[in-house]
């Protein structure tokens, strides 16, 4: 109810600003200078420097702090993540300008061109000369908005959390510098960036269980992609050596601190290389990215001290689960002693799970949270991995690897398969998986069969989770601090 009588009251200021001539809803306005570049040139300097050098400026943003006193007010303008004073003096200003500072609003645009000086306290301010009316806030900003911390507010009306919260910006900033890191490194390795279907006739590239959408004109269904593996892999197959790209993916699935159901992956792949290869260039990637943005390879991430110079310890899958749990090995191969080990970790799993089902389940809740630094996990097995080549050594196995920090995947990468045959009786396994209810097992795409028929050279591929990446060098627990507008519940 004290919104909506706020909300009266600003719109009374609208119309009172309409009979004085001033449009509430501006047009353009020439910005020649931004608040936290005038901090960072000026902002050290003494007041009498100021008052020497005259220093013009004009600038633009948001009402976020409004002082009245007498015929004269103080303000403060958010420009992005920077905030700047500025002195509004009736002598200073046009009549009809001081008379828009009578009508103002926390949450209201505005700019203004001045002159730097430092008031009685030493703070750095603009004396405002010219005032221009830009835009109207017709809502007031939440109680408490200060120090807003309600995150159904604050994941919901994401615009008033980044007004609210100026770190939030740096996120964000910090996200489009990781990107725009990332893109720069492969490109300068060779890879063409490219881009693939976002809805797709077969869902692909991942045990996960799609979306699906409906096509009117082609009378279809059709799925959002879950994975852009198997369209990467078609193009290798066509001749591109090295492709990358930076999409979008959609997952049916639970919403969590680590999962969104709409989330940011990097994939790419190399022709003529094995798994071992992408071990070195991730190393390298997460370790530049990290002192580009950064300035360290070594930062704190929730109580934890992670260190990402290289190299990262690599620890086999089946070594990892029995070191860690001091099982014996038998545990590999007998679902009886699998069962009995999950039983006394107290580990659930389904009655009629599979032996490397349950092992991997066990893996999940007991190695996984442990792997804080760097990790690379090796040698899944084939059951897990239906895309990966099996190893030389041991066909049980697969080439492969997981990246974990600060327990918690990064990267999947394997050397692909690329032998047709093979493939043909693992998407065959997995349709049985599917027939057997197993919602998220892979699909059989026939098309992808028939581009590896044509023939694939020896590939590796990996995949990394941008919006993980994020949390991690930006210390967010959740995902959804990472995510600018993350999936919710319908609001009531």
């Amino acid at each position: 109810m004290e919104d909506n009588d706020q909300r009266q009251q600003r719109l009374k200021k609208l119309e009172t600003l309409k009979g004085m001539g001033v449009a509430p809803y501006g047009a353009r306005f020439e910005l020649k200078d931004r608040a936290g570049d005038l901090t960072r040139r000026h902002g050290d300097k003494p007041k009498t420097t100021l008052e020497q050098e005259q220093i013009a400026c004009t600038l633009a943003g948001r009402i976020v702090g409004l002082r009245r006193f007498g015929k004269a007010a103080f303000a403060v303008l958010q420009d992005g993540a920077d905030r700047l004073q500025i002195y509004l003096k009736k002598d200073n200003l046009s009549e009809q300008a001081y008379k828009i500072c009578e009508e103002l609003d926390l949450g209201d645009w505005i700019g203004v061109s001045g002159i730097l000086f430092r008031t009685k306290t030493d703070e750095f301010t603009v004396d405002v000369k010219q005032l221009t009316f830009l835009s109207k806030a017709l809502r007031p900003l939440p109680e408490k908005w200060h120090g807003l911390t309600d995150v159904e507010t604050r994941y919901r009306q994401r615009y008033v959390d980044l007004i609210a919260n100026p770190s939030v910006h740096g996120i964000f900033v910090t996200r489009s510098r990781i990107i725009a890191g990332i893109r720069a490194f492969l490109i300068d390795k060779g890879f063409l960036e490219v881009e693939t279907p976002m809805m797709q006739p077969i869902p692909g590239g991942a045990t996960a269980r799609p979306f699906v959408t409906h096509h009117n004109a082609l009378a279809t269904d059709l799925y959002l992609r879950v994975a852009p593996e198997l369209y990467l892999k078609r193009l290798i197959v066509g001749g591109f050596p090295r492709v990358f790209e930076i999409n979008r993916n959609f997952r049916n699935e639970g919403i969590s601190t680590i999962h969104n159901p709409e989330f940011t992956m990097l994939e790419f792949y190399v022709a003529y290389a094995d798994y071992t290869d992408l071990i070195a260039l991730t190393e390298e990637l997460l370790g530049r990215l990290a002192k580009d943005v950064l300035g360290a390879t070594t930062f704190e991430y929730q109580g934890h001290s992670v260190n990402l110079s290289s190299p990262w310890r690599r620890w086999s899958w089946r070594q990892a689960l029995l070191e860690v749990n001091q099982l014996d090995k038998t545990v590999l191969t007998d679902r009886n002693a699998a069962l009995a080990a999950a039983k006394k970790l107290a580990v659930e799993v389904e009655k009629d799970a599979a032996l490397v089902d349950i092992l991997n389940k066990i893996f999940e809740e007991t190695v996984e949270p442990k792997l804080v630094q760097p990790t690379f996990i090796t040698d899944y097995p084939i059951e897990l991995s239906p895309l990966a080549r099996r190893k030389d050594a041991d066909p049980s196995l697969t080439d492969r690897f997981e990246l974990y920090i600060a327990g918690r995947e990064i990267a999947n990468a394997f050397s692909e398969l690329n032998d047709p045959l093979d493939q043909r009786q693992r998407f065959e396994a997995q349709v049985a998986r599917r027939e057997a209810g197993d919602v998220e097992a892979h699909h059989l795409d026939e098309d992808f069969l028939r581009a590896l028929e044509h023939g694939m050279p020896p590939t590796a591929g990996e995949g990394i989770g941008i919006d993980r990446l994020v949390m991690l060098f930006t210390n967010q627990a959740s995902i959804r601090d990472v995510i600018l507008f993350p999936q919710l519940r319908p609001e009531k």
